[in-house]
C-alpha cells in the first residue's frame, strides 16, 4: 500500500470536493472587485489579496490564502476561457485520482509556492504556476485531448504542454532566481506524482532503442550470398562473385572457386 493510500484511509474525510469550482467562483468574485471604484489613492483592490511575505510577517496573514483567488486576466474574455479550461482539467483530475489525491496534489504545489515566496519576501508571488501544474498533470494523463486555440485551431494538448515545458526550461536557464524557484515549486507536485512513471517510460524507451539498435546491427550483419562448400559470404569477401547452380536442389550458391568443383545436392 502506497503512502497516499495510507493517508487517504486516515485523512480522507478531510478532502474537499469540487475545489476547482470553488477556486473559480472566488476568482470570479475577486474579478468583479476590479470593476468597483478604486480606493482614494487609486489602488487596485486586488493588491490586498496578493501574497507578499513581508506583509504577511507584518500581520496580514490572510494573504497566505487570498492570493489563490486573484484572477488570471483582466480581460473578461480571456478570464472566462481560462476558468472554463481550468474547470475542465481540474474536474477531470479529481475524477481520475479521487478527491483526496487531487487535494494533495494542489496542497503540495500550494505549500511549495508559499515556502519559496518567503525567500523573496518583498516580491508578490503568483498563483499562475500552481494552476499551470494542473494543466501539466492533465496533459500527461490525457495527451491526445484536443483543444481549439482561439476556438478555431485544433491542437492536441500534448503539444501545448511541450511548449509549456520549453517555457519553463527558458525560465530555469535565463529567468530571475525567484522565478526559477517558483517554477521548481510549481512542478514539484507534478514530479512527485509522475516522476517514477516518467522514469519508467524513459527506461522502457531506452530498452526499445537498444533492441532496435541490436536488430539493425543484426540486419547489417546478414549476408545475401553464401558459398555452400566453403561458407564464405558476400560480407566476408565483398569482391567475390557468387553464382547459383541450376542442377542442385534448392537455392545453393557457390563462390567462383567452387562453382565448377562441387558435388550436386
Amino acid at each position: 500500500m502506497s503512502l497516499l493510500d495510507k493517508l487517504e484511509r486516515r485523512l480522507g474525510f478531510l478532502a474537499v470536493p469540487n475545489v476547482t469550482l470553488g477556486l473559480i467562483v472566488c476568482q470570479a468574485f475577486a474579478y468583479f472587485l476590479t470593476l468597483t471604484p478604486r480606493d482614494v489613492d487609486g489602488e487596485n483592490p486586488l493588491v490586498r489579496l496578493f501574497l507578499i511575505p513581508n506583509l504577511v510577517l507584518a500581520g496580514e496573514v490572510w494573504r497566505l490564502v487570498t492570493f489563490l483567488v486573484v484572477p488570471p486576466f483582466t480581460n473578461v474574455i480571456f478570464a472566462l476561457f481560462f476558468w472554463y479550461v481550468f474547470y475542465l482539467m481540474g474536474t477531470a483530475l479529481e475524477h481520475y485520482w479521487g478527491v483526496f489525491r487531487y487535494n494533495v496534489y494542489l496542497l503540495i504545489g500550494y505549500a511549495a509556492t508559499v515556502a519559496v515566496s518567503f525567500l523573496a519576501p518583498g516580491v508578490p508571488a503568483s498563483n499562475g504556476y500552481l494552476q499551470a501544474s494542473v494543466f501539466l498533470a492533465f496533459a500527461f494523463l490525457y495527451p491526445e485531448f484536443e483543444m481549439r486555440l482561439f476556438f478555431l485551431i485544433p491542437v492536441q494538448i500534448k503539444w501545448l504542454a511541450l511548449l509549456a515545458w520549453i517555457g519553463y526550461g527558458w525560465i530555469l536557464l535565463f529567468g530571475s532566481w525567484i522565478d526559477r524557484l517558483l517554477v521548481a515549486a510549481s512542478i514539484c507536485n507534478f514530479l512527485l506524482f509522475f516522476g517514477w512513471e516518467i522514469f519508467g517510460l524513459m527506461r522502457a524507451g531506452r530498452r526499445r532503442m537498444a533492441l532496435r539498435a541490436a536488430e539493425f546491427a543484426t540486419a547489417e550483419r546478414t549476408h545475401f550470398h553464401r558459398c555452400t562448400v566453403c561458407g564464405i559470404t558476400d560480407r566476408t569477401h565483398p569482391t567475390m562473385e557468387f553464382r547459383y547452380c541450376s542442377k542442385c536442389q534448392g537455392a545453393c550458391g557457390y563462390c567462383t572457386e567452387h562453382l565448377t568443383r562441387h558435388e550436386h545436392v
